[in-house]
């Protein structure tokens, strides 16, 4: 049998006078090695294309991003001056999202991801947890090391009974912290899977979803082998990916 394929959506950047479409490379490596997949980057055209991605993938990971999504997408407050946006990824994950989920395939949100499947569900953003009060300063500190910025920062509390709790076998676990922006209301249709000690929502899947359909708001994508319970996780998602992979050959 072949290896099932991972659709990756890419970030539009522009890099000097040209643009590109990217996707971190830790990302490819996460899918390729520890979910066992073959990763395919998605340009953002927006949903022109949406049908035969859809028809062509096995799963899609929703990546995280430098960029914000666009307060307008879920009636947020503009942004501040400087916010980083990319309205063509926008056009492309949001409906993706909810049409790959309605079609059965295995779904994986990670960061920026995490935030467009709420918003894709209806749900809001707040912009700077951090200037919230009760909240935690969930941001890195970008003058360390990214061995540093990405290392282990707080626990969450994983929901008794729930897909991440099934996998870490265990009510809290250690993650990083890579985000200033963080779930408002919870989509309709999203059931909560792990919180921050300060109450933030950390993780949530989609209640009923055909396949694994699961979003963290941290990175366990970073250096993915050396960590056992992200390792675990991936290869949760590559499972589920296989088993769409294995239907679709019938």
């Amino acid at each position: 049998m072949r290896k099932p394929v991972i659709g990756i959506p890419a970030d539009r950047r522009l890099l000097g006078q040209h643009w590109f479409h990217c996707v971190g490379e830790k990302y490819i490596a996460a899918i390729a090695q520890a979910a066992a997949a073959v990763p395919v980057l998605v340009p953002a055209l927006g949903e022109q294309h949406l049908r035969e991605w859809l028809d062509s993938f096995d799963g899609i990971l929703f990546t995280g991003s430098a960029s914000n999504v666009e307060p307008q997408r879920y009636q947020g407050e503009p942004a501040a001056p400087g916010t980083l946006h990319d309205p063509e990824r926008d056009a492309t994950t949001l409906p993706m999202i909810t049409h790959a989920v309605e079609a059965g395939l295995p779904v994986f949100g990670i960061c920026r991801g995490f935030q467009e499947m709420n918003v894709a569900f209806g749900g809001t953003l707040i912009q700077k947890l951090q200037e919230q009060p009760g909240k935690l300063d969930h941001r890195e500190d970008p003058t360390q090391p990214l061995d540093i910025q990405y290392a282990p920062s707080h626990e969450v509390e994983l929901t008794e009974g729930g897909l991440l709790y099934g996998i870490a076998g265990q009510r809290r676990i250690k993650v990083n912290s890579v985000h200033s922006q963080g779930v408002g209301r919870l989509g309709a249709g999203l059931v909560q899977e792990a919180q921050a000690d300060d109450g933030v929502i950390e993780a949530f899947r989609v209640d009923g979803a055909p396949a694994f359909a699961l979003a963290v708001q941290w990175h366990p994508e970073w250096k993915v082998m050396d960590n056992p319970f992200s390792r675990a996780l991936f290869a949760a998602f590559g499972q589920a990916v296989r088993v769409r992979a294995s239907r679709r050959a019938k």
